[in-house]
């Protein structure tokens, strides 16, 4: 009997609309701030390569070149005294790193799931899924290991809250304000991308004559797919102040929160994620905090360690917030509870 040999899988072949079609594909089923990170990480190793190696990407990438990256990016750069460190210094002279001190690894992390991405989207192996690369990676975080920080100095618990919103009196801008930092806070502590991504047609007022409830559909978040964020509610001052928004900006259609011009006037386009930090530091600077006080994801942790002062049960805190790890929002939880623990009081 005669036997068959299997030929190698092979990428398909595709003509140029097919690949059209497929980065189209790419770009509309891709979340807007991970292709951002994507264009990044792109830019990043490919003027890495070059200055390392003096030659550009190819496809797929050499495991050599796969490892070096991983070494070079695993330690500290600032006492060495070979080609990595003048890579190093070039990339910091193009503000394309920091500083010569190891990077976090969450940033090299990203960085080496962006080249697997891109190898994925031309159907390649990628040479980070060879077993030594896989090992090295593991030895790289064990090394790296540090203490997580918070993203935010401080959480926005409720009485900082309450002194960000005394800052907001009657401008429109003050009527925007409002609205974003009780929206954000209110229905679980959204991300500051969340909360830039809402369109109008994203809040829904049926009930609010009623009832006074607001329901808001996010189309995707961070640990949601697309067209399976549950709906979120909206309550009480909260709701008012979103109502008025609507009211007093005229807004029918399109994005929910605009930029507003020095002339107070409003503008079409949506905000950016980085006007909601801008909004947060200016509020905190108002109420006579300092800028770094907190961070927009203080309004996340803050509606959480409010939760956990408030007695709230963590599941019903996490239906809002939509963290899929109970661990990860036990964190919040835990901060409140040794603090209060009465052991704590032990000796007077």
């Amino acid at each position: 009997m005669t036997q068959v040999s299997t030929p190698p899988f092979a990428p398909p072949a595709l003509s140029v609309q097919d690949i059209e079609a497929l980065n189209d594909l790419y770009r509309r089923g891709t979340p807007e701030n991970t292709i951002r990170a994507y264009e990044r990480d792109l830019v990043y190793i490919t003027a890495w390569k070059q200055l390392r190696f003096d030659e550009p990407l190819v496809w797929p990438e050499r495991h050599e070149c796969a490892l070096r990256f991983v070494l070079d990016h695993s330690r500290d750069l600032s006492e060495a005294k070979d080609g990595a460190r003048e890579v190093a210094e070039a990339l910091i002279a193009q503000r394309l790193r920091r500083a010569l001190t190891c990077p976090a690894p969450s940033t090299l992390n990203r960085r080496i799931a962006s080249w697997q991405a891109f190898h994925r989207m031309k159907n390649l192996d990628s040479p980070f899924d060879a077993p030594l690369l896989k090992q090295a990676r593991a030895k790289a975080r064990r090394a790296a290991a540090r203490p997580a920080k918070p993203k935010s100095r401080n959480p926005i618990t409720r009485p900082i809250l309450e002194q960000l919103l005394a800052t907001c009196r009657g401008t429109i801008r003050d009527c925007r304000d409002r609205a974003i930092l009780m929206l954000g806070w209110a229905s679980g502590g959204r991300r500051r991308s969340e909360i830039a991504a809402l369109m109008v047609e994203d809040i829904s007022l049926k009930d609010f004559a009623k009832t006074g409830i607001v329901w808001i559909s996010l189309v995707e978040t961070k640990t949601t797919a697309r067209g399976s964020t549950p709906r979120l509610v909206l309550k009480g001052r909260a709701a008012q102040a979103l109502v008025h928004w609507l009211e007093i900006s005229g807004i029918k259609d399109g994005p929910l929160f605009r930029p507003i011009s020095k002339a107070d006037r409003l503008l079409k386009r949506r905000m950016t994620p980085d006007a909601i930090y801008q909004i947060v530091k200016r509020r905190l600077r108002l109420a006579g905090l300092p800028e770094d006080f907190a961070s927009p994801h203080g309004i996340r942790s803050g509606f959480l360690t409010q939760a956990a002062l408030d007695g709230a049960p963590i599941q019903a805190a996490m239906r809002l917030s939509l963290h899929r790890s109970v661990a990860q929002a036990q964190r919040y939880y835990d901060d409140v509870d040794i603090a209060e623990n009465p052991a704590t009081d032990l000796l007077g």
